[in-house]
């Protein structure tokens, strides 16, 4: 089921209502990353106000979700001594069959589906798991009803879309709309629709008709579902319709295979019924089907319309199963997308009901700020590839900007300026482009919008250090070559600071330096291709686009949105201690200052450290001491990135293969810091827009028609003896619109050429009919023309499929054609599908057989 935008505080308010102090506290399963923290923070908030008690519980992977299906979520249930409850999933399971991972499926005839506990999901990743948007209803056994699929649905459910009248409380999956299932899976829905009211097809053995040439191979295999995670389609029936015409027109017969090897649909089990030889499904008296030829009519004789035969509904009915399916099929093989933060979506709950304030707006800040830094975008994980200024060339083009406008519309909104505060601004400069460093006073906690630069911890580090660890200007600059390094320093020369002054402390420089900084970049960066290392001067029109936002805690400190989701994404990736070993040459202590040298190979310590780090973090969000004091753990981060990226490039250890280009981070001082997929993800960016700017140089545009080079990084876990790989695409966020249009002009071309010759064989169609005797067999005449016409239809579907796919991380369908191809002993456990484990002596044929793979849609 899924909850429209529209509705998103109608659960809510039901939970408030209903629970009691006798109740089952609110599970929470959060993901580890910056975008799911921040939503658990502004959830926790709401339950605190409204004294709904909770448990949160963080999940490292779908191991750990497993786990905590059969710990926490199976023991809710009524039939295992439970009273029901709600789990709140954040960036959790939305690809997956959620029931059948936490284990909520009943094989028995017990009659709730699932068993009173209700299951809220809330991702920004995509696909979705067509189950848990159409299906994943409370059903309940209807009463009187013998047959054990018979069942009853709620009230208020219109196709797994819940309204107003629906009465939460008895259990189910629900999805919250961000708004795309409403408006981009029509399609999607209505073949989801039809294949869960479609009847089994069984055959008896009995199927042919017509003549005594044509038999069956008597194989029947029923259709089973035997499980409702996300299906596999390589069962499906290749049944081969081969009726054809010759030459003069007449319909050939030819013998038939009626395999009725069916693939099992993705829907919920328990159809409407089925068909069979006797069944009357079209509403006309039943009828014995002859064994022997027709007898010929003569000449003279009116025709008379055939009856249509049991044989003959149940080739349809395959086939019409067949086009659903497919439409399911090519959904999932588009490739993986992120939608809107679901930090983003929690504040609109707490808009809707009425809660909103500074705190929970700055996490929604911090949740949509951290989607940039780990390239997740419309096209999946990768960079973006556009010279868009400021804010715009973040995550997902004008649908981010636009979210990002409305968060500055909440910030001027709960942050209102006074008269003492403006004079103050115009004093620092700060109203003509000057980026905040301090506090309006000891009490100030207010959010404030800010022109941003591209620079990385500009406030915490030399304006140097900050503009040379800069990814984005690392990458246009050639910061990993001394030629780029002498860019740099042109750059800074031009504008008038001197490396003494751009080597002090931000904080600590000239302060006329600091109030011509933003006029200097705009008018000297755009010689060196940096057009949007600075947001665009504010105007009447256009408003503060592109800007960014900052938060005080009075004098303690004044840090960006982004500051923030940095430091956060490092506690999360790396610890607070893990650094310290490291410097020590020691073993590194993955967070806990023990030497280790013992063998994880299932990775099942490494996930317990991740989860500690989590709370690390999650404290850290309300702590601003926290947060100060994990800023070495970030600077020497990108430090490990600018280092090993620059060690990749120089040495030459970056290899282009038939799909993409490859590296391997297997030594170094380094190496183990990319243990974890999000760190090596960031590297992997870092690269990856490296990469795309030597394209640009070289081509004048980026490889792959405009999609950019898809990249795969592996970093060395010599503990586990695994290798974490990475898959980024090579286009991000923000497509070449120009390439994209040329793309598009060939597929209009390709469809008027399909018209035509569409139209050309229904006029030779018309001829042979005329032509052909009256009482020759229409039937097979009917399904030869139906075969033609369906084939045009899939060819139109296929190009509106190839058009939403364009440019998409096609990454984790790779690692699965691979996986079943070669046998390599793989690990798939991260929710991120761009990342897998390989061991270490398979890396070579695993990547070799993925360099054949499609990796970009």
């Amino acid at each position: 089921m899924y909850l429209p935008r529209a509705l998103i505080s109608h659960l809510y308010l039901n939970l408030i209502r209903t629970h009691h102090a006798q109740s089952t506290p609110v599970l929470i399963l959060v993901s580890l990353e910056p975008d799911a923290l921040c939503a658990c923070r502004i959830l926790t908030a709401l339950l605190k106000r409204d004294y709904i008690p909770h448990t949160i519980q963080p999940v490292a992977g779908y191991g750990d979700l497993a786990t905590a299906g059969e710990t926490q979520v199976q023991p809710m249930q009524p039939r295992k001594g439970g009273s029901g409850g709600t789990v709140v999933c954040l960036g959790v399971g939305g690809l997956v069959d959620l029931g059948a991972v936490l284990g909520l499926e009943t094989t028995d005839d017990s009659g709730n589906f699932h068993d009173g506990v209700e299951v809220w999901i809330i991702d920004a990743r995509r696909p979705w798991n067509l189950g848990n948007v159409f299906g994943g209803k409370p059903e309940e056994k209807a009463l009187g009803e013998t047959n054990g699929n018979a069942r009853t649905r709620p009230p208020g459910l219109q196709n797994g879309k819940i309204e107003k009248t629906y009465r939460p409380g008895k259990g189910g999956i629900i999805v919250y709309d961000d708004g795309d299932i409403e408006e981009e899976l029509g399609a999607e829905k209505e073949a989801y629709a039809a294949l869960e009211e479609m009847p089994d097809v069984e055959d008896t053995g009995d199927d042919s008709e017509g003549s005594d040439d044509e038999s069956d191979d008597g194989s029947t295999q029923n259709d089973t579902a035997t499980s409702k995670k996300r299906k596999s389609w390589s069962d499906r029936d290749e049944e081969n319709e081969d009726d054809s015409e010759d030459e003069d027109g007449r319909p050939r017969q030819r013998r038939r295979r009626n395999s009725n090897n069916l693939m099992s649909s993705p829907t919920h089990p328990g159809r409407r019924g089925s068909v069979d030889d006797g069944a009357n499904v079209s509403g006309r008296p039943s009828f014995e089907i002859s064994k022997s030829p027709s007898p010929v009519a003569q000449p003279s004789s009116p025709p008379i319309p055939k009856q249509r035969s049991a044989r003959t509904l149940r080739r349809e009915l395959r086939r019409l199963r067949a086009k659903h399916e497919s439409v399911l099929e090519a959904y999932y093989d588009m490739g993986a997308s992120y939608a809107e933060p679901i930090s983003s979506v929690m504040y609109s709950l707490a808009e809707h009901l009425g809660r909103e304030d500074n705190d929970l707006l700055w996490h929604a800040i911090v949740g949509v700020s951290s989607l940039e830094l780990y390239g997740r975008s419309m096209k999946g994980v990768g960079i973006s590839t556009s010279l868009d200024t400021g804010g715009s060339a973040g995550w997902a083009g004008e649908r981010g900007e636009r979210l990002r406008q409305v968060l500055r519309d909440e910030v001027r909104r709960l942050n209102p300026p006074d008269l003492n505060d403006v004079r103050a601004e115009a004093t620092r400069g700060e109203s003509s482009g000057v980026i905040p460093t301090t506090a309006r006073s000891p009490t100030d906690t207010s959010i404030r919008l800010s022109p941003e630069p591209r620079f990385l911890l500009i406030r915490h580090w030399s304006l140097y250090e900050s503009m040379l660890h800069s990814p984005y200007l690392a990458a246009r600059l050639h910061i990993w070559s001394d030629l780029g390094r002498k860019r740099l320093h042109k750059l800074l020369a031009k504008m008038g600071v001197s490396l003494t002054q751009c080597k002090q402390n931000y904080t600590h420089m000239d302060m006329d330096l600091k109030r011509g900084l933003r006029q200097r970049l705009l008018k000297y960066a755009p010689l060196y291709g940096l057009d949007g290392l600075v947001p665009p001067p504010a105007s009447a029109g256009r408003g503060r686009e592109g800007w960014g936002f900052v938060r005080s805690w009075g004098w303690k400190a004044c840090l960006s949105a982004v500051d923030v989701g940095v430091i956060v994404g490092s506690i999360l990736e790396v610890g607070k201690s893990g650094l310290r070993s490291l410097q020590h040459n020691g073993t590194w202590d993955r967070g806990r200052n023990e030497r280790r040298d013992l063998e994880d190979e299932d990775g099942k310590l490494e996930g317990e450290q991740w989860v500690s780090r989590f709370w690390d973090a999650y404290d850290a969000l309300e702590n601003i001491e926290a947060l100060k004091q994990a800023l070495p753990t970030a600077q020497n981060l990108h430090r490990a990135i600018l280092r090993t990226g620059t060690s990749l490039i120089d040495k030459r250890q970056i290899r282009h293969l038939h799909s993409f280009r490859m590296a391997v981070v297997k030594d170094g001082p380094d190496v183990m810091l990319f243990t974890h997929p999000a760190a090596l993800t960031k590297l992997a960016l870092w690269v990856g827009e490296a990469i795309a700017e030597q394209e640009k140089a070289a081509r004048g545009t980026v490889g792959k028609g405009g999609k950019g080079t898809p990249l795969v990084i592996a970093g060395l876990n010599e503990i586990r003896g695994v290798y974490i790989i990475v898959g980024t695409g090579g286009g991000g966020g923000v497509v070449d619109f120009v390439a994209r249009r040329e793309r598009q002009e060939k597929i209009a071309e390709r469809a008027k050429a399909k018209e035509a010759k569409k139209a050309q064989k229904e006029k030779k169609r018309q001829e042979k009919r005329q032509e052909r005797d009256k009482e020759a067999d229409e039937e097979s005449e009917d399904d030869s023309g139906d075969d033609e016409d369906e084939e045009e239809d899939d060819d139109d579907d296929d190009d509106a499929i190839e058009e939403k796919a364009y440019g998409k991380n096609r990454f984790g369908n790779a690692f699965q054609e691979v996986i079943e191809e070669t046998g390599a002993r793989v690990r798939i456990d991260s929710f991120e599908h761009c990342v897998v484990e390989v061991k270490k002596e398979d890396l070579s044929r695993f990547l070799e057989a993925l360099s054949m793979k499609s990796v970009v849609g």
